[in-house]
């Protein structure tokens, strides 16, 4: 083969090598790797000695290219050493100065790749924020050049309402509105800090609708709350995206060091626990991390992880308490209330376990354990001639499933029960927040025998309009309205608008944690149907719920 053939297959080989290169290291950007896999430069190596054996194959090499070749085996090997710098040997670019060439372009392709794979692999691609892994690397740099004692700040900003965004606008939208939300931010920041370099803060996007903000010098936690409040009136202004006035909202966490943290991971972690508090709080607002916080997320830890065995073992119970008719005084169903018997704090009330189970999803398994409870003895009770109706509570993260509708029917049908025997119960929030799909199964159950009824009614927002179309039987009035109607006029007066406009959608009225005669007896005078309280009975285990209730038909047929 001549030695200008040759030459031209050498420098085609070297030119898709230099392609290959630039695929792989632009693949890694895509993953994110912001560190060279030693596996694809020896790859590399190993290619490129190959060509080197092809073009040793195809032209009888003499003594001054065998000399170049070692020359170019040892700078190739260099780049095992991370020498991606250095150009090809004299020597080659003497003897073989197109290969030379060749040789040069290929490490300049990979050096290239390696740089966007950097900027890629560092920054977001939506916002052009730093990513997290820029923004944890860029923030320990500057918290470990911190002097001793010196405080900084880290905030930890999620958006309230994105998601109702991305699912009425779509993503496009989404991305569009975290665009804006960025750009506000920068302002906050230039506005706060303009010709203080040295205390300028590190913004970032860490995914999703989560960003934060590293304040690496600030001279008391005032500052850094003053900056938050900023934040949150910044982001609560209306953003106008495709002729939509959109409005969210931020929930902020605060965390100071060297206080609540002396490394990024643990001021981040505290952060967050704060944000979480502001979320619960409503949102919009910011929450300074404190003791109290630490010990409440620690609290929940532990919670979460009992949950979990909890389930595996058993460890739940069903309470009983009656619901009672103010126009006949009979019992006309109870609800099942769930107990933990924990097994070192003793018996626990939902309050204490039930919103940690909501947020990690073990709602789900203990909401499966409760229909099979309530199906199992009903099973039983019906035997022996009970023929009332039992409500229970569904979780929103039950009626999620794709399984559930499916998984009730059978659960109950499998025992004999009829869903006339059974009345399921939605929070006010949940059920004005639930599909039309969700709505219509809700409705096909109903239409099956089942009861339908909204929890908790005054404690959350409602759409009146919506809620007069809802297939449901019952509505709750919550405790929170009812506590105060012995004494206070103003709280007769919204209980008795609230039981008109219940009634005038339809529906039947019961009041909740009824506590007093006085109290049952106004609300009877408004017309309220049903009560559920202390005023009748408290909460009753099996045993005590079934002889409770033989007694009061003894009573009401000795009445009649």
């Amino acid at each position: 083969m001549r030695s200008g053939t040759a030459q031209k297959i050498s420098n085609a080989i070297l030119s898709c090598a230099a392609g290959f290169a630039s695929f792989i290291f632009s693949l890694s950007a895509l993953l994110y790797l912001t560190e060279l896999d030693q596996k694809i430069l020896a790859s590399m190596v190993a290619g490129v000695f190959c060509l080197m054996i092809s073009y040793m194959a195809s032209e009888r090499p003499n003594s001054e290219s065998a000399k170049a070749l070692a020359a170019l085996g040892e700078r190739l090997l260099a780049v095992e050493d991370g020498d991606l710098v250095s150009p090809a040997p004299a020597a080659v670019r003497k003897a073989m100065p197109k290969l030379a060439t060749a040789v040069d372009t290929l490490f300049a392709e990979v050096r290239a790749s390696i740089e966007n794979a950097h900027a890629l692999g560092m920054y977001d691609p939506v916002t052009s924020l730093p990513n997290r892994l820029h923004f944890r690397s860029e923030a320990d740099k500057m918290l470990v050049d911190s002097e001793a004692g010196a405080m900084s700040a880290m905030l930890f900003v999620d958006l309230d309402r994105f998601k109702t965004v991305n699912d009425s606008l779509g993503h496009a939208r989404g991305d569009q509105l975290l665009i804006m939300v960025a750009n506000r931010l920068r302002v906050v920041v230039n506005a706060e800090f303009t010709g203080n370099s040295a205390a300028r803060p590190l913004l970032a996007r860490l995914a999703g609708d989560e960003f934060t903000m590293y304040l690496p010098a600030i001279e008391s936690p005032d500052e850094v709350e003053r900056v938050a409040r900023r934040v949150v009136l910044a982001i609560s202004e209306p953003f106008e995206l495709c002729s939509h006035s959109v409005d969210i909202g931020a929930s902020i966490g605060v965390a100071i060091a060297p206080d609540h943290g002396t490394t990024v991971e643990s001021l981040m972690r505290a952060a967050d626990i704060a944000m979480y508090c502001a979320k619960s709080r409503g949102g919009g607002q910011h929450c300074l991390f404190n003791a109290a916080l630490a010990a409440e997320h620690q609290d929940n830890l532990d919670t979460e992880r009992a949950l979990s065995d909890a389930v595996q073992r058993g460890d739940f119970l069903l309470a009983f308490q009656p619901q009672m008719s103010l126009v006949t005084g009979a019992m006309v169903g109870a609800e099942a209330l769930l107990r933990w018997n924990h097994p070192r704090d003793g018996l626990r009330l939902p309050g204490t376990f039930i919103p940690v189970a909501e947020r990690t999803g073990i709602i789900a398994e203990i909401g499966d354990w409760v229909m099979g409870e309530v199906a199992a003895l009903l099973g039983q009770w019906q035997r022996d001639g009970f023929a009332g109706r039992i409500a229970f509570n569904i979780s929103p993260r039950q009626v999620e499933r794709p399984d559930f509708f499916v998984k009730l029917r059978q659960t109950f049908g499998d025992a004999g029960i009829p869903l006339s025997m059974i009345e399921l119960e939605f929070t006010e929030t949940a059920a004005m927040e639930v599909s039309e799909t969700i709505l219509a199964e809700v409705a096909s159950l109903r239409a099956s025998g089942a009861r339908i009824s909204i929890d908790d009614f005054g404690t959350g927002y409602s759409n009146i309009a919506r809620l007069q179309t809802m297939p449901i039987d019952r509505v709750k009035v919550d405790q929170s309205l009812i506590a105060g109607i012995e004494t206070s006029e103003k709280s007769r007066v919204i209980v008795q608008a609230v039981i008109h406009l219940i009634k005038g959608v339809g529906c039947e009225v019961v009041a909740e944690a009824v506590e007093t005669v006085s109290q049952a007896d106004i609300l009877r005078a408004m017309g309220c149907d049903t009560v559920q309280g202390f005023v009748y009975s408290p909460p009753m285990m099996e045993r005590e719920f079934l002889s409770w209730t033989q007694r009061a038909e003894g009573r009401a047929k000795s009445v009649a």
